[in-house]
């Protein structure tokens, strides 16, 4: 599968909540559901275990629907964060220390765009 980068340079294709929404694969919303409710310790029903992908139009989960980075993506009309004059914000510094692939990403984005 080809990759579908995300305003914040994490990959939706590898994401489980896309791969359901590709596959309308109800069995693996349900698991997914289980496991983030325990994980996040939120309600996590099937149904919201759906997502278009963070730049296509379609379903979004609740948190990449009020993702801060995607919002001033769209807004900005840039592909990803990387392409911004103000990177990295501090939105994005604080997920990179969740996620430092991401920023991984991103870096090498910016490398080759120079």
């Amino acid at each position: 599968m080809d990759k579908i980068l995300a305003s914040c340079g994490l990959d939706c294709a590898t994401c489980c909540a896309y791969i359901c929404f590709k596959n309308d694969d109800q069995k693996l919303r349900i698991k997914s559901a289980a496991e983030w409710s325990e994980r996040y310790h939120a309600d996590v029903k099937p149904e919201d275990v759906n997502c278009s992908g963070c730049l296509e139009t379609g379903p979004k989960i609740k948190h990449c629907n009020e993702c801060a980075m995607r919002l001033c993506t769209i807004k900005k009309n840039i592909k990803h964060c990387g392409l911004c004059g103000d990177y990295p914000c501090p939105d994005l510094n604080k997920f990179f220390e969740m996620v430092p692939g991401a920023k991984k990403t991103l870096d090498d984005l910016r490398a080759e765009k120079k």
